[in-house]
């Protein structure tokens, strides 16, 4: 029969070999996560549940930065104080979280006051006490990405290298998937976007157009649909040759596009002719749009910087949902047609299906 100290030796044994396990299926699920779906926010949501699971703090964060910005920012955060996270931004270096971004190294903090890479704005927002902090990086093949940080493991959870290694292992896993839906999303990005201006192609104006119909048509919205054509555009090409074309196109669609709404959308549809598509306006706000846009369009000066300085003026056709067209197609042909009235009669004005030219 096996004395006290042997059962507490195979007990222990039974513990590290339960945990041992549950760590397997931990990475088990993660990696099915991510062979399974290209997803982010699904194979996220399974990290973010493995890590309740494993350390159960008061609240654990996905931070992710912000290129442009340079500043860190809560793409996720679980627990307690989650909900006042959502408009925290952390400088590189700033906090914990800032530091471990800026130098790519994890850090276990088992107190916080007497920490100076502390950040105690943080607990003035949060209204919480900090008072042990892990992080790790979430790094990239090239830089970088966040940092993930768990606030106040309960004593239950004794951190020590073991659990940052696992807890670094669950950052390598978020790593792959950020990288994974951010090379997708440039693939997606690419298929549907012209090259010469950076707008939308018309690929992706017959997609978008079968959704806006499906929700105006089910929540009562108008919208409209504007066509522009670039008059004379072929003696630009002529005089200055195409290369000078296309950077002409790619200042008109840039134009065009930082006068826009956030809602609306432009879209080069192909050659030299330009859509905008203005969720939720009727025909009167869509006819002052396209006078603006025709205004923009003739008082511009392009091509400034290769010392050109050309003027072009435009022909403007709209169409509207529902009054003019209830389909995608029907919709196109009305907004086509109203341009071409204008280009083949008066050009450098606007028309409107059904109603004709306008003054």
């Amino acid at each position: 029969m096996p004395d006290s100290f042997g059962q507490t030796t195979d007990q222990q044994r039974i513990a590290e070999l339960e945990r041992q396990i549950s760590v397997l299926s931990v990475f088990h699920d993660i990696g099915k996560a991510l062979t399974s779906t290209l997803d982010l926010s699904r194979v996220l949501e399974t990290i973010m549940e493995q890590i309740s699971g494993l350390f159960h703090p008061d609240t654990w964060s996905l931070l992710l930065l912000d290129p442009a910005k340079q500043d860190l920012y809560f793409e996720i955060a679980v627990g307690q104080a989650a909900e006042k996270l959502k408009n925290v931004r952390l400088k590189m270096g700033e906090g914990v979280a800032g530091w471990v971004a800026q130098r790519g190294e994890p850090v276990l903090v088992s107190d916080a006051n007497t920490d100076q890479r502390f950040a105690p704005r943080v607990d003035a927002v949060t209204r919480m006490e900090t008072r042990m902090i892990a992080a790790v990086p979430i790094r990239g093949r090239d830089s970088i990405l966040g940092v993930i940080e768990l606030i106040n493991p309960p004593a239950s959870v004794q951190f020590g290298e073991r659990e940052m290694l696992l807890l670094q292992a669950l950052g390598d896993y978020t790593a792959i998937a950020l990288e994974n839906a951010r090379h997708m999303e440039r693939i997606h990005q690419m298929t549907i976007t012209d090259d010469c201006t950076q707008l939308f192609n018309s690929r992706h104006l017959h997609n978008v157009l079968e959704s806006e119909i499906y929700r105006s048509g089910r929540y009562g919205y108008k919208f409209s649909l504007v066509f522009f054509d670039l008059d004379h555009f072929k003696q630009v090409n002529d005089t200055h040759g195409h290369l000078v074309g296309s950077r002409l196109l790619a200042e008109v669609g840039q134009l065009i596009k930082d006068h826009l709404r956030m809602i609306d959308l432009a879209f080069r549809y192909g050659g030299d002719e330009f859509v905008v598509l203005l969720p939720q306006t009727d025909r009167t706000a869509a006819i002052n749009v396209a006078r603006r846009l025709h205004r923009l369009v003739s008082d511009a000066v392009f091509l400034r910087e290769h010392e050109i300085n050309l003027r072009l003026t435009a022909s403007f056709g709209l169409a509207c949902y529902p009054e003019d067209a209830t389909g995608k197609d029907d919709l196109i042909r009305q907004a086509d047609e109203a341009m071409y009235l204008v280009k083949n009669t008066v050009r450098n004005s606007i028309a409107a299906a059904n109603v004709g030219l306008l003054s």
